[in-house]
């Protein structure tokens, strides 16, 4: 057995490198479009988070993809720019990282035929929603339902059901817009 420390591999360095590249552009986003209009914010700054999210997954590979994903939600809530509570945070998490394992295992890293793209992103963007609307609506919102107001668990129950399948659709489709420029760049 050695005393010595082998040196991180490039690979790792690239991994790490992009990850982190794209963690702070998602929270420099988040933190850029948190000022916009209540209901309008959430379609902005969702939209560039997928966007991010479906980016950092095909460009860097799935475990890139889920850290961002898992990364972003407590970041955001710890910068006061995420739901303002905490329970809820594990729940955006668990959305986003079936976002980017589900464009992952339908569209990997490779370039793919447009159809199989717009077919990835559908069901990317469904299964998102599905885990969110479950998760938060049905799930954890209900259980904190006491500790709730009334207007809180509507906002809560709105936010966390069909806007996120609209906000994962446009955030995907722009970043299957981007990505041939993007993987020309990183050549």
């Amino acid at each position: 057995m050695s005393d010595k420390i082998a040196p991180p591999s490039n690979g790792s360095i690239r991994w790490i490198t992009r990850t982190a590249v794209l963690t702070a552009l998602l929270l420099a986003l988040q933190w850029a479009t948190a000022g916009t209009q209540a209901f309008a914010g959430q379609f902005i700054t969702g939209s560039c988070v997928n966007a991010v999210l479906a980016v950092s997954v095909l460009l860097a590979g799935a475990w890139s993809g889920v850290t961002v994903a898992v990364l972003s939600p407590f970041f955001a809530f710890f910068l006061g720019i995420g739901p303002k509570l905490l329970p809820i945070v594990p729940g955006v998490a668990a959305g986003n990282v079936i976002f980017v394992l589900a464009l992952y295992f339908l569209l990997g890293s490779g370039e793919k035929p447009i159809v199989r793209q717009v077919v990835a992103l559908a069901v990317s963007a469904a299964a998102k929603f599905a885990t969110l609307y479950l998760l938060v609506v049905k799930c954890i919102v209900p259980l904190l339902g006491d500790g709730l107001k009334p207007k809180q668990i509507a906002v809560f129950s709105t936010m966390f059901s069909w806007p996120q399948l609209v906000t994962a659709l446009i955030g995907g489709t722009v970043a299957l817009l981007m990505m041939p420029l993007l993987r020309k760049a990183i050549r």
